[in-house]
């Protein structure tokens, strides 16, 4: 076991006291949002009434105020969902094919990926906004779907994992005549899943608290995400600090679980990205 040194201790001890400012806005939010409105600034963090009487105002009575926040709840759910398939799918696809096979083109297609990388997303909104238009998919899931269904970062990831795996798994799937899929499947998805993990992780965060395209293209509430309709809520609903809170609690939550859930596969895949 390695020793403490003072130096070391005092390190820890600045770190620990930096993770604890950094958990504290959450921490008060949590408890901010048990509280009735009224007792949020005139208590302290642990005193006060707690009750779920703000997530029950959030769910059951906001939908008076045209807010169907639990419909919006399985909209973001099955949007973020989607696009992570959908994401987690072509990178897989198109991360072997930049990786284990060769075509001509290919170093043409890896500059076009690291160069999509380097533009911000906010640029390519209003062609996709026209590309929505003329299709006839404005206002409907399909357009908060499809501009996200594949991601150039995604597939640069999953393929500079797959360059690392040995070429001789490969060669043996193929000898008991394993198809592309199976290859996959059963050779590089095994072998590479902290990467996948990466991928879907950062993809559902994304999707998840996506709300800028969403709010372009989207105009009916019952097909908003839970993000757009918790921003107009804050907006018009300002004075109800509580249900606000409650609803921040609940927009972060999946978030939070997933990394609770795979930390482990996520502190894996960012070890291996970063060597």
């Amino acid at each position: 076991m390695k020793k403490l040194t003072p130096a070391s201790l005092l390190l820890h001890a600045a770190m620990l006291i930096l993770a604890l400012s950094w958990l504290y806005p959450f921490i008060w939010m949590v408890m901010a949002s048990l509280k009735p409105t009224a007792q949020i600034y005139t208590t302290s963090l642990f005193a006060g009434d707690f009750s779920l009487a703000n997530y029950q105002f959030l769910f059951d009575n906001s939908n008076r105020a045209d807010k169907p926040f639990m419909r919006t709840l399985f909209n973001s759910l099955f949007v973020s969902l989607t696009i992570t398939f959908c994401v987690t799918v072509t990178a897989m696809l198109v991360g072997y094919a930049v990786a284990k096979t060769d075509f001509r083109g290919k170093n043409a297609f890896k500059n076009l990926l690291i160069v999509q990388m380097v533009f911000p997303a906010f640029m390519f909104i209003i062609p996709q906004f026209i590309l929505m238009r003329e299709l006839g998919l404005i206002n409907s899931y399909s357009a908060m779907i499809l501009p996200y269904a594949m991601s150039a970062w995604g597939i640069f990831m999953v393929s500079q994992s797959f360059k690392g795996t040995p070429n001789d798994y490969i060669h043996a799937a193929k000898l008991d005549r394993a198809s592309l899929w199976s290859i996959l499947r059963h050779v590089m998805m095994p072998l590479n899943k902290s990467i996948l993990a990466i991928v879907a992780l950062f993809t559902f965060s994304t999707a998840w608290d996506n709300f800028l395209w969403p709010l372009i293209v989207m105009r009916d509430a019952d097909k908003m995400p839970f993000s757009v309709l918790l921003a107009t809520f804050s907006k018009s609903w300002g004075i109800h600090l509580g249900p606000v809170l409650a609803g921040s609690v609940v927009q972060m939550l999946p978030v939070m679980l997933l990394f609770i859930l795979f930390r482990k596969y996520f502190l894996q895949g960012m070890s291996l990205s970063l060597k």
